[in-house]
C-alpha cells in the first residue's frame, strides 16, 4: 500500500514478508519469524504455531535496535492476525524506546472494502489523500469491470478455496468476497468470517465445481511441492472439481493472503478461472492447473 502511494523511498524498515515491489527490499528488515517455515511442511508448521501460541511464545521478533536507529515517524502494523506479525505489545514497547513521539496506524482489514479504506487511512496519515482516493477509485473501477465482463447469470460455479493443506482450512476474510466479485459462489465460509478448519467429509459434501488451492503465504511452486497432501487422499477423486479438471494452485502470497491492492489482481485471476470463456480460455499468470485432464472417480468411490 505504501509503495502504491509513491512512498517507497520513505520506508525506513519493513517486515520479512514485504517483498513487493522489489525495490522496497533495500529497506532494513525489522521483523523476522521465529519458526523457519521455509524448511517445514504444512502439518509441522501448524503444530509449531499451535504449540507456540498455547505456550504464549512469540512467533516473530522485532529488531528493536534497528527500529530505534531508524527513528520512524509513522509505524504501520496490523491487528487482524496475531500469528502473522509481531504483537501490538511488542510494537508499543519498541515505540517507547524512540527518542521522539511516533504515530502508530494499526490496520485490521477483514474485507475488500476494509482494504480500500485502509489505503485511504494511510493516505491521510502520510499527506497522500488525493493519491489514495485516486488509487481506491481505480481499484473499485477494476472490480466493477470484472462484474461487467462476466455478465452474471444464475448458474454461477461453486468454489472452495483451500487456505491450508494439512490440516485443511478453508479461506475466509476477503476471499469469499473476491470469489463473489469473480462470478462464483464460495462454499464453506462466508465473507468477513475468519478462515475455518474443515474435514474431508465437509469438502466432499460441498462438491465444488472449482477448487482453488492457496495455502497462506505460499507461492505456486511451494504449493505444488505439497499437493500430494491433497491428491493422495482417498477422497480426492470424489471431488467434482477434480473430475472436471478444474483444480488450480494460485500465488497466495502475492494475490490472496495480504490485504492490499493486489487483491484486485487476485480477483481478476479468479474471474478468469471461474469464467474462462470470457477471458480467452487461458489460465492467467499467478495460477496453474493442478489436474491437467478430467478424471473419473474410482469405481468404489462412485458407488
Amino acid at each position: 500500500m505504501v509503495a502504491a502511494l509513491g512512498l517507497a523511498d520513505q520506508l525506513v524498515g519493513i517486515s520479512h514478508e514485504c517483498d513487493f515491489p522489489p525495490d522496497i527490499r533495500n529497506a532494513p528488515v525489522m521483523v523476522r519469524p521465529v519458526i523457519d517455515q521455509d524448511r517445514m511442511a504444512s502439518p509441522d508448521i501448524d503444530r509449531a504455531v499451535t504449540c507456540a501460541v498455547a505456550e504464549h511464545q512469540p512467533l516473530y521478533t522485532l529488531e528493536e535496535t534497528l527500529f530505534r536507529d531508524a527513528q520512524p515517524d509513522l509505524v504501520i502494523t496490523q491487528d487482524l492476525c496475531h500469528v502473522c506479525a509481531v504483537t501490538p505489545s511488542d510494537v508499543q514497547r519498541a515505540m517507547a524506546s524512540l527518542p521522539h513521539s511516533a504515530r502508530i496506524l494499526s490496520l485490521n482489514a477483514g474485507s475488500l472494502e476494509d482494504m480500500l479504506h485502509d489505503i485511504e487511512r494511510i493516505g491521510e496519515a502520510t499527506d497522500k489523500v488525493s493519491e489514495s482516493r485516486g488509487l481506491t477509485s481505480a481499484l473499485r473501477g477494476r472490480l466493477q469491470s470484472i462484474r461487467e465482463q462476466i455478465a452474471l447469470k444464475d448458474d454461477l460455479p461453486t468454489v472452495v478455496c483451500i487456505e491450508w493443506l494439512d490440516p485443511l482450512y478453508v479461506a475466509g476474510h476477503w476471499v469469499p468476497e473476491m470469489v463473489s466479485w469473480a462470478g462464483g459462489q464460495h462454499l464453506l465460509s462466508g465473507a468477513g468470517a475468519p478462515s475455518q478448519r474443515i474435514t474431508w467429509e465437509q469438502l466432499v459434501g460441498a462438491a465444488p465445481d472449482i477448487l482453488i488451492v492457496m495455502p497462506c503465504g505460499f507461492s505456486i511452486e511451494r504449493t505444488m511441492k505439497e499437493m500430494k497432501r491433497l491428491t493422495a487422499h482417498p477422497d480426492w477423486h470424489r471431488l467434482p472439481a477434480v473430475q472436471r479438471g478444474r483444480v488450480f494452485a494460485v500465488d497466495s502470497g502475492a494475490y490472496f493472503s495480504r490485504p492490499g491492492p493486489r487483491l484486485v489482481d487476485g480477483t481478476e485471476i479468479l474471474a478468469a478461472l471461474c469464467h474462462p470463456s470470457r477471458f480467452g480460455q487461458t489460465i492467467p499468470a499467478g495460477a496453474q492447473r493442478v489436474v491437467n485432464e478430467p478424471v473419473m472417480p474410482p469405481a468404489d468411490a462412485a458407488e
